[in-house]
């Protein structure tokens, strides 16, 4: 059954957005079409004219997808700030997915963080990052960072295990152990890796501990070694006091990663 049946993705014409529609399409498949809603959020009042623009250019970025050229893509305008509207068409109409580009730099480091985070936190669905310079699309290996803790809500791997579904992907599992006596193989990570090994089937390729002090230099050392294509988090499972795994996680790995960061809900 699959859990990814509509994707919504913020669409401004920037090369940002123009990024993440291209990584969308690429869910469209022969045997799986998912439906995509484009969102332009906007303050103009001449919309029939925003409207030819924004439709123009979709349409120019479908042309190279075989089994989306003649897919129709839906354009939604909304006059309101770009995160409220998204969670808006989210809760209206059932999204599964939103895929939401950034310029990955630390430019729009304050703007990219608050919009994103809360994202994070107030969708009912998971959010994948697309950074704007992501080189081309694959998904061969996806580094699902998984801290101590106990998972919260297993079935927050279901989106996770259709990806992997859809591009054959394999799943490494990495928790990296930044303070004394973490390292090493718990009770706790026994249950993670049964749960991870009963949702992710024959996807879930092995679970790596690692020490580093810095979680994320931790992190961004093993995406680079294993030439990993995609991260994904389980922000609820990292969360204290409704802030995104800690806050910094996801701030930080929205700023800096330089592949596609897939936030389960």
């Amino acid at each position: 059954m699959n859990t990814i049946n509509k994707i919504l993705v913020p669409f401004d014409l920037s090369p940002a957005s123009e990024r993440a529609l291209q990584y969308a399409l690429h869910f469209i498949t022969q045997n799986d079409t998912p439906e995509i809603i484009t969102l332009y959020a906007s303050s103009t009042s001449d919309d029939d004219v925003l409207k030819e623009v924004l439709q123009e250019k979709i349409s120019d970025i479908k042309k190279p997808f075989p089994y989306a050229s003649k897919f129709n893509i839906e354009l939604v305008i909304r006059r309101e700030l770009l995160v409220d509207s998204m969670l808006k068409e989210q809760k209206e109409n059932d999204i599964d997915l939103i895929i939401m580009g950034t310029k990955g730099s630390a430019e729009d480091e304050e703007s990219t963080f608050t919009n994103t985070s809360r994202l994070v936190l107030e969708a009912d669905c998971p959010v994948l990052v697309v950074p704007e310079k992501v080189g081309e699309f694959q998904v061969g290996k996806i580094a699902l960072v998984l801290g101590k803790d106990e998972i919260d809500d297993p079935t927050a791997l279901g989106t996770l295990l259709e990806i992997a579904r859809r591009f054959d992907t394999q799943v490494h599992v990495l928790t990296i152990c930044n303070e004394d006596g973490t390292y090493g193989y718990s009770v706790t990570d026994e249950k993670n890796e049964n749960t991870i090994s009963y949702y992710l089937e024959k996807f879930y390729s092995h679970h790596m501990f690692m020490e580093n002090t810095d979680v994320t230099d931790g992190i961004f050392d093993y995406v680079n070694k294993k030439e990993i294509d995609m991260i994904a988090i389980l922000p609820s499972n990292h969360s204290k006091k409704n802030r995104p795994s800690e806050g910094r996680l996801t701030k930080f790995l929205t700023l800096r990663s330089q592949i596609p960061l897939l936030t389960l809900d």
